[in-house]
């Protein structure tokens, strides 16, 4: 048993390390030389757009949102804007009328009972009456040129989904915002190395990205996390999904560790939903089954990885010193995680604790996710992360 409790915890240390460490830095080499196309549209001519915001409560964004988007550079009789509202409670909905009154092109529907994102979504892309379509976020701002950047790129048939580059605002020091923008520029970077070298980015990040309408399949009502599915089509169907780095969009981010820690629940159990959805593709043997593969799959599964570890750390500690030493670190590092929280409270913020805490939750919350897909999901309610923490 000791030969096969060593196999197995190098086969758990190998998955962590590739998908973490080793599948990001293969990216970036096999991407050296490798250029983006810098293709353009005729400023005068750009194509057609439709923007589709799905809202709850969203008054402290909405405003800022909306005139981003048509105070922006793209021509404003190309755009329209198509915003659900989920049975919003607060001045959402008046914000949005007052600004329709200005723009003949934002249409507000108006859902009288929580309906969840993915049920708007699917309602909104049904009724847009443009080729292509923008996802966005309330929260996600617009910079001048984020529309005319995002869109370039469909002037080759073969890009079907173009994501963008997501700028974090309001980092502080005494939450995890740093931690958080510094594990989303590593996914940035990984992200767009796919989609430069096969087209197969794996999935947007949700704030902000367009796609054609022809690709679009309606996403299953109780799914969680509508962006990856959507993505997820567009290479099932031969399109490529890539990322543009000019496309700026502008988002808070989280910085309260147990509200990022549920939203990351909410996130991991609609992963697990994808991953159901769509193992079948990681039969494929191209691109997108490596890709899914390491960059997604090995993620998800982290959580069970570590457990591994850790566990066959413990019973081979008595048959080399060498596992013992590692079960002893690795208790170790366990042991500074609750001590990041005391720090915290007289104000003792070391980066190192805080990125190792903010790791612990974010495996901790993919394993809760696991299980949570598979008991089953009813539907895509959510509440908004609080804005601006």
């Amino acid at each position: 048993m000791t030969l096969a409790y060593q196999y197995i915890l190098w086969i758990a240390v190998g998955a962590v390390m590739f998908t973490y460490v080793i599948y990001p830095l293969l990216l970036q080499l096999l991407a050296i030389g490798k250029k983006n196309n810098d293709v353009v549209y005729d400023t005068a001519s750009p194509p057609l757009v439709s923007v589709l915001i799905a809202a709850h409560n969203e008054e402290k964004v909405i405003e800022e949102k909306l005139k981003s988007i048509f105070e922006g550079n793209y021509p404003v009789e190309k755009i329209e804007v198509l915003i659900g509202s989920d049975n919003s409670t607060d001045k959402t909905e008046e914000i949005i009328s007052a600004l329709a009154s200005k723009y003949s092109n934002l249409k507000l529907t108006a859902f009288k009972t929580r309906t969840g994102k993915v049920r708007i979504i699917n309602t909104l892309a049904e009724i847009a009456m443009h080729p292509i379509l923008v996802i966005t976020d309330a929260n996600a701002i617009f910079d001048k040129d984020t529309l005319f950047h995002l869109i370039k790129h469909f002037k080759y048939n073969k890009i079907a989904l173009v994501d963008t580059n997501m700028l974090h605002k309001g980092l502080k020091k005494e939450g995890i915002s740093y931690e958080e923008s510094f594990y989303i520029r590593g996914e940035v970077a990984s992200k767009y190395n796919e989609g430069l070298l096969w087209g197969t980015m794996m999935g947007p990040f949700g704030g902000c990205y367009a796609f054609r309408k022809e690709y679009f399949a309606p996403v299953p009502e109780n799914f969680l996390v509508d962006d990856f599915y959507i993505n997820m089509k567009v290479l099932e169907k031969g399109g490529w999904a890539i990322n543009e780095v000019k496309a700026v969009v502008y988002e808070d981010v989280s910085n309260e560790i147990y509200v990022e820690f549920r939203r990351k629940i909410r996130i991991a159990t609609g992963s697990f939903q994808n991953f159901f959805a769509f193992k079948h593709m990681l039969f494929r043997f191209n691109a997108i089954s490596f890709c899914f593969f390491s960059h997604k799959v090995l993620r998800w599964f982290c959580p069970i990885f570590f457990f591994l570890i850790y566990i066959c750390s413990l019973l081979l500690m008595n048959h080399n010193m060498f596992y013992e030493k590692a079960f002893y670190f690795e208790s170790f590092l366990a042991v500074l995680i609750p001590m990041d929280y005391f720090l915290q409270k007289i104000n003792i913020h070391f980066r190192p604790l805080r990125l190792l805490r903010h790791f612990f939750f974010m495996n901790l919350a993919i394993f809760i996710g696991m299980l949570k897909a598979m008991a089953g999901v009813n539907n895509s309610i959510w509440e908004p992360t609080q804005r601006n923490q």
